[in-house]
């Protein structure tokens, strides 16, 4: 037989290595960021078109590179960061794989400019699917530009499973946001469609978090500083009153480079334990520095998650600083008597002697004299007896009549208790005839001619709602009640966008907007039925569906705010229904379209035959 196994091409070894490294635009923008970083970067500059698809390009005014490196950059694992296996563990730097640029050019069209400070003129290499096209001088300014366009372009099923601009723009944005803030000493401008997004200037790191997040961030953050010898922290956390349904400010780095953990993730909620309503996720903005030699990068190719040495530890620590920094800056709750700032003395008032209160009583007033005699009258002439007769028997006058007849007088007494105890006997008498009961404040029974029906009440009134505001959005016409005072609501940019991008379909639910800027949004209308308090919660919740399901098309879109809706308004497990408001949601739920399943596609309800009981006394 001959041989069977053999060596892959380089170009095929290539695309399969940017299946890895390369996911989607945000990939590239994340390699490309990375790579200027290291290059000691002051300035770099971020360009994209159509969310990636057209054109990545980063421009920075790093050390550059010379003629050899410039083409060597594109070999596979071609590094300047590491000499042999022992230097994986004393890495100081982003890129080391020397995988990026190879894997990049492999599936697209790459354009890079170069040149170091000590150079009168660069280079300029042009690539297409690994095959370099051209290398030749250039005259271009100290540092690189790299620019990617028409990615994927050799491997059209790649580029038909990328999604929406939209949905890829706000992958490049988390990156974005990822890199920005882990080196706030250096300065980032991003560009979309030629329209500035961001422009951050070199700053403290509080000071990127607020440009970034928006200036309401400033009076959420509370300050986080501990070091030890396993382990220095710092940055911030935010206050639980601001949590948010959603974990996207949620960021840590170790040693500049952003990572998710959920083991240490779990450490922050342990340090917010008691302070956070359910559902809630607590912000945080944290800095962990660590020796490199007691933590392993390299485990996965977008280098997100790492190994530590010792878990343990770093859980510890960082849930004591956590925790500490909420008690310092009187989050937590503690053990002290507050005070109540209208107690304390006006400083006008400070260095006044207190005076004693004085009391003016009126000694010639008599309750029993007659206000029809003078009181310039004289005692002696006046008729005390008949005067005290006259006033206080005035008031008894006609009940001596009522008096006399007990049986009367007791048959026109009635009690309260009287009221309740026929509404009860009344009720009762209709308990009898009802055909729902409530199990459990979670199910509502009912009766079939087959046997009986359960059925979930969550979820069936989710199902109710969600074809309802399908129904207004699809019209387009729905009822809402205007606010007496508007509701103005606090977002970050990014938040904002999602509302902006949804603000024609949530108009149709019968929300109203007057004002919607980056960062504040005021409601003056709301869809019937739904209480003022619970819009900050719906739109909360129409956030996290979004970034969780990062809907592709108008339909997924509409369809997730019916569904988002549809989660926050329904009625809860544990909520009371009396007869009349269960009735009305089986009569609701078995004139829709699919009463069978939720809109999660989950079951509202189950039969149960009278042989299924049946069986059961056998």
């Amino acid at each position: 037989m001959t041989d069977i196994i053999q060596l892959l091409p380089d170009h095929v070894a290539n695309q399969i290595a940017a299946g890895e490294v390369v996911q989607r635009p945000a990939s590239v923008v994340k390699e490309l960021l990375e790579n200027a970083i290291d290059a000691n970067a002051t300035e770099i500059k971020l360009i994209i078109k159509d969310a990636g698809k057209t054109l990545v390009q980063v421009i920075d005014n790093g050390k550059g590179m010379s003629v050899t490196d410039a083409r060597l950059s594109f070999e596979r694992h071609a590094t300047s960061k590491i000499q042999s296996a022992e230097d994986l563990f004393q890495l100081n730097t982003k890129g080391f794989r020397g995988e990026a640029l190879a894997s990049i050019a492999a599936i697209a069209h790459v354009e890079l400019k170069t040149k170091r400070p000590e150079d009168e003129l660069g280079t300029a290499i042009e690539i297409e699917g690994s095959k370099v096209k051209s290398q030749e001088v250039s005259v271009t300014p100290t540092g690189t530009s790299v620019a990617v366009k028409n990615l994927f372009f050799n491997i059209p099923a790649r580029r038909n499973f990328l999604k929406s601009d939209a949905v890829e723009l706000r992958h490049i944005t988390d990156e974005f946001h990822r890199v920005a803030l882990a080196h706030p000493n250096i300065a980032f401008a991003f560009y979309h469609n030629g329209s500035e997004l961001f422009n951050l200037p070199q700053e403290n790191y509080r000071q990127r978090v607020v440009h970034i997040f928006g200036n309401k961030t400033n009076e959420k953050l509370v300050p986080v500083e501990e070091e030890t010898e396993v382990l220095k922290i710092s940055g911030f956390v935010g206050k639980p009153e601001y949590s948010k349904k959603t974990r996207s400010e949620q960021f840590f780095f170790v040693n500049q480079r952003f990572i998710k953990s959920p083991y240490l993730n779990h450490a922050i909620s342990a340090a917010f334990e008691g302070l956070l309503k359910d559902g809630y996720h607590p912000s945080y903005f944290l800095n962990l520095t660590v020796d490199p030699k007691t933590i392993d990068i390299n485990i996965h190719p977008t280098k997100t998650e790492i190994k530590f040495d010792d878990e343990h530890t770093l859980y510890a620590i960082l849930r004591s600083a956590v925790k500490h920094s909420l008690g310092q800056f009187n989050i937590a709750p503690v053990l002290d008597f507050e005070h109540q700032n209208s107690f304390n003395t006006p400083y006008s008032y400070k260095d006044k002697a207190g005076s004693a209160p004085t009391i003016e009583v009126d000694r010639s007033f008599n309750p029993f004299a007659d206000d029809s005699v003078s009181t310039k009258q004289s005692p002696a002439k006046t008729n005390f007896k008949q005067t005290k007769t006259t006033s206080w028997e005035s008031l008894y006058v006609g009940l001596e009549s009522k008096g006399n007849n007990s049986n009367d007088n007791f048959s026109e007494v009635t009690f309260e208790s009287d009221a309740k105890t026929e509404s009860i006997f009344s009720d009762a008498s209709i308990e009898t005839s009802k055909t729902t009961f409530q199990l459990q404040q979670k199910y509502i029974v009912s009766t079939l001619k087959s046997g009986m029906l359960v059925i979930d009440q969550n979820r069936a009134h989710q199902r109710v709602l969600y074809e309802n505001f399908l129904k207004h959005i699809t019209i387009k016409e729905a009822t809402s009640q205007q606010l007496l005072f508007p509701l103005q609501l606090h977002f970050t940019p990014s938040e904002s966008n999602i509302i902006k991008d949804l603000k024609e379909d949530l108009e149709y639910t019968g929300f109203v907007f007057s004002n919607v800027t980056e960062e504040d949004i005021t409601i003056t209308g709301v869809p019937v039925g739904v209480p003022e308090s619970e819009v900050s919660i719906i739109l909360e919740q129409l956030i996290s569906d979004v970034e969780n399901d990062v809907p592709d098309a108008n339909f997924s879109a509409t369809d997730l705010l019916a569904k988002s809706m549809a989660k926050s308004l329904a009625i809860k497990n544990g909520q009371t229904l009396n007869s009349t408001e269960q009735e009305h949601l089986v009569n609701s739920l078995f004139a829709c379209k699919e009463p069978n399943v939720s809109p999660t596609n989950r079951i509202t309800f189950v039969t149960l035959s009278v042989d299924d009981i049946e069986k059961k006394f056998m």
